[in-house]
């Protein structure tokens, strides 16, 4: 029993200690789970800035593709305006067909009218005898009368305003006689203008060759500008690749803390279950061996996917640098490009010299319009500040994209410090590890197995030269990008002082040009001026053209209306017709029915007083044997006759007398049948009749009323026929004297057309030389601009990328740090695990889960220095385009 009581104490001693170490554990356990929810609460805000940063990539790319569509809608506008004008040229030609095909068509159309006339003539007058011949003629004529007196009231103030309008036409012909006078004057000084522009024409087609082989260049420069338009849309796509990707980390980091959390639960019921067994602890301790090694696993396969994602960014990164290579190239021809439109210039601006020259002695002639052209180059200066303010638009754009460029350089120094702050949280949980093994040495008691331990610290020290390694091969490579940079940098300077010496030429020679497109733009203001009065006086004739179409559509219109009521009259008569018919039809039945019944009643009446006639008969014939049967009775003698024979004899005439009553009854029902029927037929009759003459009443009415509308259409067709006539008349003038203003109107038109297209074509070219040279100054702008830009950015970078490599350097430092660290701790542990006796299960789980942490930790700091490296590259790439 004293052994017993002793083993049992030495048993609860045991129980004690593991209680005392499983609580121990259990706070531990609840630090650490403290620990890492403070880490996750770092990593989501970590992740939110992220998405944060793609939005605002995003909005960027949105902005871009903004920028790009605005260009582009300014080129079709200008090859729009281009089209408009040789459009308008098309549609007047089409115009003026279309018109003598409406005059042909309107002949034709008279025609016709008077053919469907003289048919609504004839149709009128059958008409006319249909109604004459109907008793309301004296009530018709009386109001056809008092009609046609207010008709000739009308027509008579018609004829008032006809004669206003024709007064009208005559005062608007004078108008067109005095305008013709003066479009003779213009035209006449246009022709002297046309001589001086046909000098002029022979220098500018000169002009024109060199304006096509800069039209071929600029053709190049598109085609390159679309190059880059499409690797900027490839560089997008790559975002959002890269935006997918980090997505999906944000999921796996997700799943990861979800997964922690059930291993802490389970940690805790397994601690629970360890106060009631220890069977339960053993398999609970091998259930979490079998899970500590599908984690092993998991975050094999992640480090694997890793150093996969991280292959992939190398090589995107080789491609970014071979980009870049290409745009410097593209800049260098751009450069070339430059100096021929430069020396292209200088030959201009010889020519242009020739022609002041020879302005100047057209200016001397143009002095009547002095004034005019005063008010034309207000306009004109107007149009350049309209100019210089889109122009100063586009430096405001600029000037965002520059900021928009700073704001992502702030979002790749905010990457910079997540980094660092991941870096502090590393150490921190270096700093948790190190605790964990001072509790492994506390606990040392507790034996481990030596196999597995020394596995996992030559396993963790070949990950650290690994990783080694890699940074090595970073600190090189950003070497190189450095020196690349620098190279570029030297590159860029010279190119903006080149850039700077081309512009300020090219600003001299705007000047000049515009000086002499000062001169050039007041002649061409007046010769505009001109245009518009020719285009005025055009306006007005179409206007008429339109007021005798419009007047013909009506004819039309009118001349349909009347076919439609003639129509609709035949239409009228054809239903009165099958009414009358319908009814005289009806009226036919309605007379055969009745003389139907009219021979039935006589038949039944005469078969009635033939059968009274044959009961009169049977009645004597009933009295006669009544009386030879008494005077047979009366005569009968004992000897000659039997009693049997006379009963018989009675017999016989009494079934004779029945049968003949029988008869008589059948018969004097027959007849009270018929005379019931005859009843019927007599009152039927009547209603029918009834019937019949309120019909014939009703279409008797609706007939005259019919016929009173009729008449009014017919009254109203004659009125519209008159007024037609008149309006034929007046439009027959009008059409003559528009026919000979139109012939002289398209005199003065094609005298002014001509004018007007030499005039055009001067003024194109001029405005073309204006747009090239204002273009090219734009460019050169834009260079200057995007040079001092990219020198800025290329400052900027180097200064990250020094940054970039002393952190490469500390972290180098910590590495080697950690590398010294895990070198001791694997001594001590080695010396440790001789020692350890008990508990090696549990400590050996959470060592491992810590160091599972660390990698995963380690591993998104990796992730993060490689996204800020592609934030950095991106940069780059944009600031190079």
């Amino acid at each position: 029993l004293i052994e017993e009581k002793s083993v049992l104490a030495d048993q609860l001693q045991a129980e004690a200690e593991l209680f005392a170490e499983a609580e121990e554990m259990r706070a531990r356990l609840a630090s650490r789970k403290q620990e890492l929810e403070e880490v996750l609460g770092e990593m989501e805000t970590r992740l939110e800035e992220e998405e944060e940063r793609g939005t605002q990539l995003t909005n960027e790319k949105k902005k871009m593709q903004q920028n790009v569509q605005d260009l582009e809608e300014q080129l079709e506008e200008e090859e729009s305006a281009r089209q408009r004008l040789l459009l308008e040229k098309v549609t007047l030609e089409t115009k003026v067909k279309s018109l003598e095909t409406d005059m042909m068509t309107t002949v034709e159309q008279r025609d016709r009218l008077s053919k469907e006339k003289k048919q609504f003539e004839e149709r009128l007058s059958e008409v006319t005898d249909q109604l004459t011949e109907e008793e309301e003629k004296t009530k018709s004529l009386n109001k056809l009368k008092n009609k046609q007196e207010a008709v000739i009231a009308d027509l008579e103030e018609r004829l008032k305003r006809e004669e206003q309008g024709r007064l009208e036409q005559e005062k608007f012909k004078r108008r067109m006689e005095n305008d013709s006078v003066e479009t003779q004057e213009q035209l006449s000084d246009l022709g002297m203008l046309s001589a001086e522009l046909r000098g002029s024409l022979a220098q500018k087609e000169k002009e024109i060759t060199t304006l096509q082989g800069r039209l071929e260049e600029e053709g190049a420069r598109r085609a390159e500008a679309q190059r880059s338009l499409r690797e900027a849309m490839s560089q997008v796509s790559e975002l959002k690749e890269e935006v997918e990707n980090e997505r999906g980390m944000r999921e796996r980091a997700e799943k990861q803390r979800r997964d922690l959390g059930e291993e802490l639960e389970a940690l805790r019921t397994e601690l629970e279950d360890t106060l009631d067994t220890t069977a339960a602890q053993q398999e609970l301790r091998s259930r979490r061996e079998a899970e500590l090694n599908d984690l092993q696993r998991c975050v094999e396969d992640g480090a694997r996917r890793h150093e996969g994602q991280l292959s992939e960014l190398r090589v995107k990164h080789s491609g970014a640098i071979d980009n870049l290579q290409e745009q410097l190239d593209n800049s260098k021809r751009a450069r070339q490009s430059f100096e021929k439109a430069k020396s292209v210039l200088e030959e201009e601006r010889l020519n242009l010299s020739s022609e002041l020259k020879s302005l100047q002695a057209s200016r001397t002639e143009s002095e009547r319009g002095r004034k005019r052209a005063e008010g034309q180059l207000q306009e004109v200066g107007a149009r350049l500040a309209q100019a210089d303010r889109e122009r100063d638009e586009k430096e405001e754009k600029v000037h965002k994209l520059q900021c928009e460029l700073e704001t992502l350089g702030g979002s790749v120094s905010s990457s910079d410090t997540k980094s660092l702050r991941l870096a502090k949280e590393v150490s921190s949980l270096e700093s948790q590890l190190n605790d964990a093994k001072e509790q492994l040495q506390d606990e040392s008691r507790q034996k481990m197995a030596h196999s597995s331990r020394v596995r996992a610290l030559e396993e963790e020290k070949n990950g650290l030269m690994e990783r080694q390694e890699e940074e090595e091969e970073r600190a090189k490579e950003l070497t190189r990008q450095i020196q690349t940079h620098a190279q570029q940098l030297a590159e860029l300077r010279k190119q903006s002082e080149e850039v700077n010496t081309a512009v300020e030429g090219g600003e001299e020679t705007r000047r000049k040009l515009q000086r002499e497109l000062d001169s050039a733009v007041a002649k061409e203001l007046q010769k505009e001026e001109e245009k518009e009065r020719v285009e005025r006086q055009r306006e007005r004739l179409r206007e008429e053209i339109e007021d005798m179409t419009l007047a013909l559509q009506r004819e039309r219109q009118n001349c349909t209306a009347l076919e439609k009521r003639q129509k609709k009259f035949d239409q009228c008569l054809a239903e009165e017709k099958a009414v009358s018919a319908r009814l005289a039809e009806e009226k036919d039945r309605a007379e055969a029915d009745s003389r139907e019944k009219e021979t039935r009643h006589m038949a039944l009446s005469r078969a009635l007083q033939e059968a009274q006639e044959g009961k009169e008969e049977l009645e004597r014939a009933n009295k006669q044997l009544r009386l030879e049967m008494e005077q047979l009775v009366n005569q009968q003698d004992d000897v000659g006759k039997s009693v049997h024979e006379l009963e018989r004899s009675r017999r016989s005439l009494e079934a004779e007398a029945q049968n003949l009553r029988i008869q008589t009854q059948e018969l004097e029902e027959e007849l009270t049948e018929a005379e019931n029927s005859r009843l019927r037929l007599e009152v039927n009759l009547q209603a029918l009749k009834a019937q019949f003459e309120r019909e014939i009443g009703t279409n008797e009415e609706k007939g005259e009323e019919k016929r009173r509308a009729l008449s009014k259409q017919v009254r109203e067709l004659e009125i519209q026929l008159e007024e037609e006539k008149s309006q034929r008349s007046g439009a027959v003038l009008s059409k003559k004297q528009l026919e000979a203003e139109l012939q002289d109107a398209e005199a003065t038109v094609e005298t002014t057309t001509r004018g007007k297209e030499d005039a055009m074509k001067q003024l194109r070219r001029l405005q073309g030389q204006m747009k090239e040279v204002l273009r090219e100054l734009d460019e050169s702008k834009l260079s200057r601009e995007e040079v001092m830009t990219q020198s800025k950015d290329n400052e900027k970078r180097i200064q990250t990328l020094e940054a970039e490599v002393l952190q490469f350097t500390e972290e180098l430092s910590v590495s080697d740090r950690q590398k010294r660290q895990a070198q001791q701790e694997r001594d001590e542990m080695a010396d440790e695990m001789v020692n350890s006796s008990s508990g090696k299960n549990v400590l050996f789980e959470e060592k491992r889960r810590l160091d599972a942490r660390v990698s995963q930790l380690e591993e998104e700091l990796e992730e993060e220095q490689s996204n800020a490296e592609l934030m950095s590259e991106r940069q780059r790439k944009n600031a190079l385009q």
